[in-house]
């Protein structure tokens, strides 16, 4: 099955200057956790709920001032639309992360693929991907999916 399948087609995104307070609300009103960060056609990065309230009100920073630039995730894990889904849940696994960013081969923006995506399909490869995501530290007891 390929990610196109399960995936969560989303268009919706932000630039970098628009300020936390807006992009807090933009995903609060679309009852969303992340938005891709795009500029002149170019995926720079991602903004969580996680970066605005660890990167951005932990350190007690304005939202009102503070832009997205300033603490969005830069270094964003994707995945191609066309990909298997074992593949990006194996990715997801190998870099802890709960969602995937979706693109086509052209490098536009598809959708996500989260771990809820994944456990529609399969509750067995979610809960792989969301062992890893919590993990810190591997303990010898845990053994991953795709090395099985």
């Amino acid at each position: 099955m390929l990610v196109k399948e399960i995936m969560t087609p989303s268009m919706d995104a932000v630039e970098p200057g628009l300020s936390l307070q807006e992009a807090a609300r933009k995903m609060r009103d679309i009852n969303i956790g992340s938005l891709p960060v795009w500029e002149k056609g170019e995926l720079l990065g991602m903004v969580t709920d996680r970066d605005i309230c660890c990167r951005a009100v932990a350190e007690g920073r304005d939202a009102a001032r503070t832009t997205v630039r300033e603490i969005m995730t830069r270094d964003v894990t994707c995945c191609f639309s066309d990909d298997d889904i074992a593949d990006a849940a194996q990715l997801m696994e190998r870099k802890h992360v709960r969602r995937l960013a979706v693109l086509n081969r052209d490098r536009t923006m598809a959708g996500f693929l989260s771990v809820d995506d994944l456990a529609h399909h399969s509750y067995q490869l979610a809960g792989y991907v969301l062992d890893a995501a919590r993990a810190t530290h591997r303990d010898t007891r845990t053994q991953s999916y795709f090395s099985a």
